[in-house]
């Protein structure tokens, strides 16, 4: 009996001291119960987190697997981005890597899609020796961006810093290739970029400065595309006293279905030269070279077929040149401080031309708005040339159609329109209302002179009238 009492008094304090100790973890938070627990629950996130890090690890290597297959660093290749020493030979290597990568089917014919590759210049600034030039197997969908190039001083003087351009005999070289977000220094010997047979060629956020030939040129090919970009030979905000010595073109055009758009050429000779068709210039700045120094804001070199067009432009201190123009607009733009248009005759040609909607601002020194060059040959062959509706302050206006009024008691009137219409001698269309009041007699009149562009209406008998005239000199057909 004995027994069993002291093992049921035993039962009874093991009892108590489980509830007491489970009693005090319970509040406490430190009974090894919930020990144990926290230590399952601390192992158990433990692998979580490791498998979590593992996956997180695995993705990383995927990712750079993926990453250097399409992605070049530069630096990676032994680029020097503090512009010290040479790294010609890297970034060539970096891009024949790309056009190592594999191959995501084509694009026109001929030309390997890359797939997107990219070629990452990291920031730093690279010091080159030679053009880079992208390898002869043409390619495309590719983008080069992210630094700066300069030319070393054995740089050639005849090349460009990049160039895209193929010695095979494939119409296209290059397809949907994008220079992006580059500072171009080409320190004075030869240009900045050159593409040549390429097509749809994007060039976006560039500065290009130091070049003695071209900043950039298209030459062949179609739809290349500069925008956003800042090109000059010297770096300057105007007034340089080394302007009258500026060479070289901002953006040389000679090709077709180009796009040049919001681009400043702060100086070079010639800002953009154009020698092709169906091009459009669209807020472009130039202060290249004043046109009092011999500079040229815009030259539209393509006589007798020009099909460009300048909309929304900005000259300043330099103007506009075209030789014989056929089918041109230069409309909404703002020629400042004496910029004028000059239509220059190498065969007497101007056809289809419009200079509507701009404005002029001058210093009253008598400057026109627009010039003729007649000096190898006057104009003869002209038809719907159009100059209208322009705002002038400060220079002479110049129309091709104009309106005016003079009173009279006689028999003539004379209207005389000379120092406004652009071409000499030449009033191809007239209207005129001969405005008597109240007169007893009915006059009659007749339209008898347009010589020298002045017109002169007569009368049968004196009268006191005011002409009015109407006169346009844009076409040369009749309905």
């Amino acid at each position: 009996m004995a027994i069993k009492r002291r093992d049921l008094l035993i039962k009874i304090l093991i009892s108590l001291f489980l509830i007491f100790d489970h009693g005090e973890s319970s509040y406490s938070g430190v009974g090894s119960y919930d020990d144990e627990i926290l230590q399952m629950a601390s192992i158990k996130s433990s692998f979580l987190n490791r498998d979590s890090i593992s996956s997180s690890r695995v993705h990383r290597t995927v990712h750079q697997k993926s990453w250097s297959s399409r992605e070049h660093h530069v630096i990676d290749y032994g680029a020097d981005p503090t512009g010290k020493s040479d790294s010609t030979k890297a970034l060539q290597e970096a891009i024949s890597d790309v056009f190592r990568s594999p191959i995501d089917g084509h694009l026109m014919q001929g030309v390997t899609n890359l797939g997107g590759a990219e070629l990452h210049l990291d920031g730093g600034t690279y010091i080159i020796n030679r053009p880079l030039r992208l390898p002869e197997v043409n390619g495309g969908n590719f983008m080069i961006h992210g630094g700066s190039l300069k030319a070393s001083d054995n740089f050639p003087t005849d090349r460009h810093l990049i160039e895209l351009w193929s010695s095979s005999d494939s119409p296209t070289s290059y397809e949907y290739i994008t220079l992006k977000d580059l500072l171009l220094d080409s320190n004075f010997r030869g240009g900045g970029i050159s593409i040549v047979n390429s097509v749809r060629i994007t060039v976006e956020n560039c500065y290009i400065s130091r070049f003695t030939t071209n900043g950039i040129l298209i030459k062949g090919g179609h739809e290349t595309y500069v925008s956003n970009s800042f090109i000059g030979q010297h770096i300057t905000v105007g007034g340089d006293h080394r302007e009258k010595d500026f060479s070289g073109v901002g953006i040389n055009v000679a090709g077709n279905d180009n796009a040049i758009t919001d681009v400043v050429i702060f100086s070079a000779a010639i800002g953009v030269l154009v020698e092709g068709q169906a091009n459009v210039l669209t807020g472009v700045h130039c202060y290249n070279k004043a046109t009092g120094l011999g500079g040229v804001g815009i030259y539209l070199k393509s006589p007798g077929f020009t099909q460009n067009r300048i909309l929304n432009c900005y000259l300043d201190f330099t103007g506009i040149v075209m030789d014989d123009p056929v089918q041109v607009q230069i409309s909404n733009s703002f020629f400042l401080g004496n910029a004028q248009i000059k239509i220059k005759s190498l065969k007497g040609i101007a056809k289809g031309v419009s200079i509507i909607d701009n404005m002029f601002s001058g210093d009253y020194s008598g400057v026109p708005i627009v010039g003729l060059d007649e000096t190898q040959e006057p104009f003869t062959r002209i038809d719907q040339v159009v100059v209208d509706r322009n705002s002038v302050r400060g220079m002479r206006l110049r129309s091709t159609a104009a309106r005016g009024s003079v009173w009279g008691n006689g028999t003539i009137w004379t209207v005389d329109f000379s120092e406004v219409l652009l071409f000499p001698n030449r009033i191809k269309n007239v209207q005129y209302t001969l405005h008597a009041g109240q007169l007893k007699v009915f006059p009659k009149h007749v339209l008898r002179d347009l010589s020298g562009n002045a017109v002169t209406v007569e009368s049968d008998v004196p009268v006191s009238a005011t002409l009015h005239v109407a006169v346009d000199q844009s076409t040369d057909g009749y309905i």
